[in-house]
């Protein structure tokens, strides 16, 4: 996150409620009226959404400092769920005070072009996963997802995977053909 916009969003949750929750807790579903923003103190969320095949779709993983589905400021209903990926802790104000809040700020203008420069990036990360799903081989989706960004960190394979909208078994076969037939590569 933006550093102005992390210190802001920081400011605005001074003294805000907490809440704690476990690995794999829900803290708001698809469809759920939004009256709240949630910081993330600690810990890290995934924005998900089900697909009619029965997988998931990860749309943005959120950690501590960033705001949850700032985009639902601007809605009446979560169009996702936010999922916790380990124990985690975030504050919570209302939307109407926090968008009071980020209306009435002295750094309001700045954050006005930050948010903007945010959002552009997002937009542009978000057409360029696009493209990738729209691939239809994974082999393809692979190749161009570690064109862009290379392989990724120990353990982070599962990542991957959903981030090209693959099942990790479908991954893993196709990692294995390659080790297979180009070791040199890994």
């Amino acid at each position: 996150m933006i550093e102005i916009m992390s210190d802001h969003w920081l400011n605005c949750f001074d003294g805000a409620p907490e809440r704690t929750l476990d690995e794999g807790e829900t803290l708001f579903r698809r469809d759920d009226e939004v009256e709240w923003a949630f910081l993330v103190r600690e810990g890290q969320i995934s924005l998900r959404r089900a697909l009619q095949d029965g997988g998931l779709l990860t749309l943005h993983t959120i950690e501590a400092t960033e705001l949850v589905a700032e985009a639902s400021l601007f809605a009446d209903r979560y169009h996702c769920d936010a999922v916790t990926e380990m124990p985690t802790k975030v504050s919570l104000i209302s939307k109407t005070e926090l968008k009071a809040s980020l209306e009435n700020s002295a750094t309001s203008k700045r954050l006005s072009v930050k948010a903007f420069e945010r959002t552009a990036r997002e937009l542009q990360n978000l057409r360029t996963r696009i493209e990738i799903m729209r691939l239809r081989k994974v082999a393809d989706r692979l190749d161009a997802y570690l064109e862009l960004y290379g392989p990724p960190e120990l353990g982070g394979w599962v990542r991957v995977a959903d981030w090209i909208g693959v099942s990790p078994p479908a991954l893993y076969r196709e990692l294995a053909e390659r080790r297979t037939n180009k070791p040199d590569l890994f």
